[in-house]
């Protein structure tokens, strides 16, 4: 959800100006544009006040145009990077140990957000470590005029727009507008929420009136571990275990026949599911506690000769955070590393 994986590589584009660009999809002003989302807004509750104090001088963002631009013609589409470099980048010793520390330190939250939600610590630490770097790297990118700049822009409307109106309903309910920042894409917070995200799944935690997933880290854990619960997280199930897979396995046998609509390439590269019984008879050895029954796919990221593993639907539900192999596998990772 956060943007900032694409910054180090779009830090050329970032510097354009619109003027550079190709013209916007909306032919219309900016601020005819902010007008029609002004009047969307009004109608759906969004209090004048609001509405004047957060839309009253905005200007487009040169810069997120750019990143957004750059986003959509940087995307790899020729074949799958090794996920091991990503890991090594991503699965750091530095973001493991911050993982443990944070882990120890808020033990007892843990207990009762696990009891709660089903979802395990370390899976809702990881999510919090890969995000923010649990909270040091937050984004300070006004959400307000990255919003309606992508909105306006027009390539990705109908995602945006009701983004933009989402956070002028948060701003309504009191959170100020210097806590309004956050990537440019429009996730903020330590678990970076979009706004209607954050509207339909944030909790107030520690049960003092607010949903603060800026400073709460009690409200930020209860979140994120709403979220996957959502998401249809199974209890008790792991996310997936490494696997033994021998050279015997017919790899074109087990390859899914499924398509699936959401993020197709990311899915194509799973098995066919099977119980964790039938990998077994087929010489699929898993390298972790796992139930026979349990439903799994093979995943084998950098090939047969590198290594395997079997994947849950908790495993999809991590998807459902960030539609990526890479995001997935170095999360539910560096969750195993935290727990150990």
């Amino acid at each position: 959800m956060i943007a900032r994986r694409l910054l180090s590589t779009l830090s050329a584009l970032a510097m354009l100006s619109l003027a550079a660009l190709p013209a916007c999809a909306q032919d219309g002003s900016f601020d005819a544009y902010m007008r029609q989302v002004a009047a969307k807004a009004r109608a759906e509750g969004v209090s004048e006040a609001t509405i004047s104090a957060l839309l009253t001088g905005l200007t487009p963002n040169d810069r997120v145009v750019a990143l957004d631009r750059g986003n959509l013609s940087g995307s790899d589409t020729s074949g799958f990077p090794p996920l091991a470099p990503y890991l090594r980048d991503h699965n750091t010793a530095a973001r493991i140990e911050g993982g443990r520390r944070a882990y120890a330190r808020l033990r007892p939250i843990a207990a009762e957000v696990e009891a709660r939600y089903g979802v395990p610590e370390p899976i809702v630490l990881a999510i919090w470590g890969h995000e923010t770097s649990y909270g040091a790297v937050k984004g300070n990118f006004d959400l307000v005029r990255s919003l309606a700049t992508l909105a306006w822009e027009g390539r990705r409307r109908a995602l945006f727009e009701p983004e933009l109106i989402d956070v002028l309903k948060i701003a309504d309910t009191g959170v100020p507008r210097s806590e309004l920042v956050g990537s440019w894409a429009g996730a903020f917070g330590n678990p970076q929420f979009l706004p209607s995200v954050y509207l339909r799944l944030a909790v107030d935690g520690d049960g003092d009136g607010r949903r603060d997933i800026w400073n709460s880290e009690v409200d930020t854990l209860h979140s994120i571990a709403n979220y996957f619960r959502d998401a249809g997280w199974r209890r008790g199930v792991p996310w997936g275990v490494r696997a033994y897979a021998p050279n015997s396995v017919n790899r074109a046998a087990i390859e899914t026949r499924m398509v699936s609509p959401a993020c197709p390439r990311v899915h194509v590269r799973h098995s066919q599911w099977k119980t964790v019984r039938e990998w077994r008879e087929l010489g699929v050895i898993p390298q972790g506690a796992i139930s026979d029954d349990t439903l799994a796919a093979l995943f084998e990221p950098d090939g047969p000769a590198a290594p395997s593993y079997l994947l849950t639907q908790n495993y999809r539900v991590i998807l459902e955070y960030n539609c990526s192999n890479y995001y997935a596998m170095s999360v539910g990772l560096l969750a195993d590393e935290i727990a150990r």
